[in-house]
């Protein structure tokens, strides 16, 4: 019954967010838009609505895991106002270490940063803090690396959230907010008519690391961290393979 309710809270949260983005505009409807891979018009009110609802649901079962989602949500906004065409880490850290600190930059010390606060919260021993603030911040990035066409990033959260729907308790009710919020928009971002950008993506991956968090044990949480490590360090490689994706 909690993971139904968490489905259709988060999936009901980001639909009422994006009309209400959609009518106001904040900022004039220009704002807004961006254009994809393809050079059609897309609207950005997926992306603000989609970290909104995922931080919402997600401090309603956790509130340690709300605000790691919350902070790669806003991470993840500011990204797509001030960004810039470097892609990558080693990039980012080249220019911080020149003396511009980038989006990108912001992204990866921030999320890392809420990921760390996270994990101290949910987790009681030194060792699954540490493991537990890499899986959350890992996997928000892991999502945002596959977000490179119509419909990957949100694919991507249906195809791993919806294995944690099967295990009880708070792991199964983040991973309902996950696939809640994935379902209400992957119909406007694979018709391309909208994108959820960083924003959308680094929070619906934080509410997946978060889901894997709470239900798994040392072992368990040691393994997704190697995994989004290696995701991380062959980021352009992900990519690529989510770019060829039929």
């Amino acid at each position: 019954m909690r993971r139904t309710t968490s489905f259709a809270l988060a999936a009901a949260t980001t639909r009422a967010a994006a009309a209400a983005l959609r009518s106001r505009a904040p900022g004039g409807r220009v704002r807004w838009e961006r254009t994809n891979h393809a050079g059609r018009t897309v609207e950005m009110y997926a992306g603000p609505a989609s970290a909104l609802a995922a931080a919402v649901g997600a401090a309603r079962v956790r509130p340690a895991a709300g605000l790691a989602v919350a902070a790669a949500g806003l991470c993840g906004a500011y990204d797509d106002v001030a960004g810039d065409d470097r892609r990558g880490f080693r990039a980012h850290l080249r220019a911080l270490r020149d003396g511009e600190v980038t989006s990108g930059a912001v992204k990866l010390f921030g999320i890392a940063g809420a990921g760390l606060v996270a994990g101290a919260l949910l987790k009681e021993r030194p060792t699954d803090k540490v493991l537990a603030g890499i899986v959350i911040a890992g996997a928000a990035h892991f999502v945002n690396l596959v977000d490179v066409r119509p419909g990957r990033a949100a694919g991507t959260v249906l195809v791993l959230g919806a294995p944690g729907l099967l295990r009880g308790g708070p792991g199964a009710e983040l991973a309902a907010v996950a696939v809640g919020v994935a379902a209400a928009v992957l119909p406007d971002d694979l018709g391309e008519r909208a994108m959820i950008g960083d924003s959308g993506a680094h929070a619906l991956g934080a509410v997946l690391g978060a889901a894997v968090v709470t239900a798994n044990g040392r072992a368990s949480l040691a393994a997704h961290a190697v995994a989004v490590v290696a995701a991380a360090v062959c980021g352009d490689r992900v990519s690529e393979a989510a770019r060829s994706l039929v």
